[in-house]
């Protein structure tokens, strides 16, 4: 990987983890257990590791004979989200007798960042902006709207 595909892809890295902060700005105000700069690493990191996809095959490509070496994206996708997951699990807590259960937004919120950082590597830069919109609508303009629990209402 020559010194300007290196270059593109600190920007790509960079520009991922300003739409991490986008939204996770909105999880530290919140006072969320992931926010701000966990998911500018986590936009980050997916980004950095698909990008890596590439990058692997050049450097070990010129030791084999060409066309043995190839990358999987999905499968460079999957480890991602499997990683990111496991981050996730650990935002959600039960608590009580399993009835209170937190962190699942702060945990989908983290999945979410993940697929924007993809989406940046994959030079998607108008999907990846336009999702992080659509994220920050859901987390600020949905937050306010009163949503009567179940259970909470009198029969």
């Amino acid at each position: 990987m020559d010194w300007t595909a290196q270059l593109e892809t600190v920007g790509v890295v960079a520009l991922a983890m300003a739409l991490g902060a986008a939204i996770g700005l909105d999880r530290e105000t919140a006072g969320k257990p992931a926010g701000l700069r966990t998911l500018m690493l986590v936009a980050g990191a997916s980004a950095l590791l698909v990008s890596l996809g590439d990058a692997i095959v050049d450097h070990f490509g010129s030791d084999v004979d060409a066309g043995i070496l190839r990358t999987d994206p999905i499968r460079i996708i999957e480890a991602v989200v499997t990683g990111v997951s496991f981050l996730g699990a650990g935002t959600i807590i039960r608590g009580g007798r399993g009835h209170h259960v937190e962190g699942l937004t702060t945990a989908a919120a983290t999945l979410f960042v993940a697929g924007l950082g993809i989406s940046v590597a994959l030079r998607q830069i108008v999907l990846a902006a336009g999702a992080t919109a659509l994220a920050l609508v859901v987390l600020r303009v949905l937050a306010r709207v009163p949503i009567e629990k179940a259970g909470s209402a009198a029969d």
